[in-house]
Formats: structure tokens, C-alpha cells, sequence
């Protein structure tokens, strides 16, 4: 068996970020996520509900690659005007890309520069506002530094702790951040984001200084957790092409 790559080690970062989520719809959007949460409904949360990426809900995972005329194993019928009532009620967990994402967790992939005459237009806001108002959120952010943490976003895509609207509190979490370089969450008393783990081979040194605002930088910062013999074979069935290297080298 092929010894465990920085990819890995991202991609059971991602997959811990469902742990504990038991029977919700699981969303992810790239290619690392989608094999994240294919390996937490294999191996440590099998009621995980969760798409192949069109209309169906899986029954068991398929490889990423998978052709679309591939047999798959379905559960049941998931169109998009469904996932609508699911957002709404806060059964879903999103692991979404972020283009700039700042110490409260706002996300941008809307626009880079001004609002009024930006640089660069981006995808725009899609679901961010929507999901980060009415269930768990999480980030995968697979080149971090300076450019993608930033003080301040340009455009507010999904909601950080410092603008959460009056009322929609209890329904706002952001859960986790996964980086290229480590793991991050909002768990300190106002809620700015904290180092919660360095994937191995990286200092913390190397994660502050690719970090464009303060981190809360706990004392003793562990490192990410390598994959399980088990997992890594379950991470290879569902990569076998290995796509999951094109989003994060080494």
C-alpha cells in the first residue's frame, strides 16, 4: 500500500469536519470534499446522506471518476428543488471553495476588488448567504495563503461570525476550514479563527506568515491526523486515478 500524501492527510481533515453529523445531506463541492465524505459514510459515518453529484442519493459510495453511465446504488430521488427544503432545514452540511476568507469566516467567490468596478469577476455569491444563515458550513481551501486569508473579504459570499444577521445565530456555524497547509475552526470566545491543526511536514511559522490576519494560535498545536490503513484503501478506491493531486501536490 502507497504511503499516505499530503492529499490524504486533506482529505481525511475534510471527512472529520462531518464527524458526528449522523443522518444529514453532506455536500460537497471539489474534488477532495466529494471523496471526503464518501470515506466518512464509508468507514466512521455511514448515515450520511449524500448525492452523486446530479439527482440521486447514494446507497454506496462510487469513485469520483465515475463514468455517468456507471451502475450506481441509489437511495432515493434528491432533484434540486428538494435540496431547497433541506437548506431550510438546517439538515445539511456544505463544504464549500472560498476564493478569500477572513479571521470571522466570511467567504468570497464573488469578486476580487471593489464592488462598484472589481478586478476579476468570480462565480457569485451562489448558496453561500443562504447557507451559512441556515446550517453548518464548512471551507476547503486547497492554495492557502496571504491572497486567500484575508482581513477583509472584498465580497461577502457566506456569512462570518462578525455579521451574523439578528435572530439567525442559532442556526449559524461555521465548523471547520481545511487548508493545504492545516485545519482551522471558530472555537474561542469571539468566535476569530484558531489553528487547530498543522498537516504534517508544516510549521506553525509557515501557516502565520501565510495568513493575512492574527490566528489564534493555541500553545500546543497538534498535527492532522494521517488516514488508517483502512481509510487510505477506501481513499484509493475512490481516487484510483488519483485526481485529488491535481488539488494539493506533495
Amino acid at each position: 500500500m502507497s504511503e499516505a500524501t499530503r492529499a490524504d492527510i486533506c482529505v481525511v481533515a475534510c471527512a472529520e469536519a462531518w464527524r458526528g453529523d449522523g443522518e444529514i445531506v453532506a455536500s460537497p463541492i471539489g474534488t477532495i470534499p466529494m471523496i471526503a465524505v464518501r470515506l466518512a459514510a464509508s468507514t466512521f459515518e455511514p448515515d450520511l446522506v449524500y448525492s452523486d453529484g446530479d439527482a440521486l442519493a447514494l446507497a454506496e459510495p462510487i469513485a469520483v471518476n465515475a463514468a455517468p453511465d456507471a451502475p450506481r446504488r441509489a437511495e432515493a430521488w434528491m432533484p434540486f428543488g428538494k435540496f431547497f427544503d433541506i437548506v431550510w432545514s438546517g439538515k445539511r452540511h456544505v463544504m464549500m471553495g472560498a476564493t478569500q476568507i477572513d479571521r470571522f469566516g466570511s467567504q468570497n467567490i464573488a469578486c476580487i476588488g471593489p464592488w462598484a468596478k472589481p478586478k476579476a469577476m468570480l462565480l457569485g455569491v451562489r448558496g453561500g448567504p443562504g447557507n451559512t444563515v441556515n446550517h453548518p458550513t464548512s471551507y476547503w481551501i486547497p492554495n492557502h495563503s496571504t491572497r486567500s486569508f484575508v482581513p477583509q473579504v472584498d465580497c461577502v459570499s457566506g456569512v462570518g461570525y462578525d455579521r451574523v444577521p439578528k435572530g439567525a445565530e442559532k442556526f449559524h456555524e461555521i465548523r471547520r476550514v481545511v487548508s493545504n497547509l492545516g485545519v482551522f475552526d471558530f472555537e474561542t470566545p469571539d468566535h476569530s479563527m484558531r489553528l487547530r491543526s498543522v498537516h504534517p511536514g508544516v510549521t506553525v511559522d509557515e501557516i502565520v506568515e501565510a495568513t493575512g490576519f492574527e490566528l489564534n494560535v493555541p500553545a500546543d498545536v497538534p498535527e492532522s491526523r494521517p488516514p488508517t490503513d483502512e481509510e487510505l484503501k477506501v481513499i484509493e478506491s475512490l481516487d484510483p486515478d488519483g485526481l485529488r493531486l491535481n488539488e494539493v501536490k506533495g
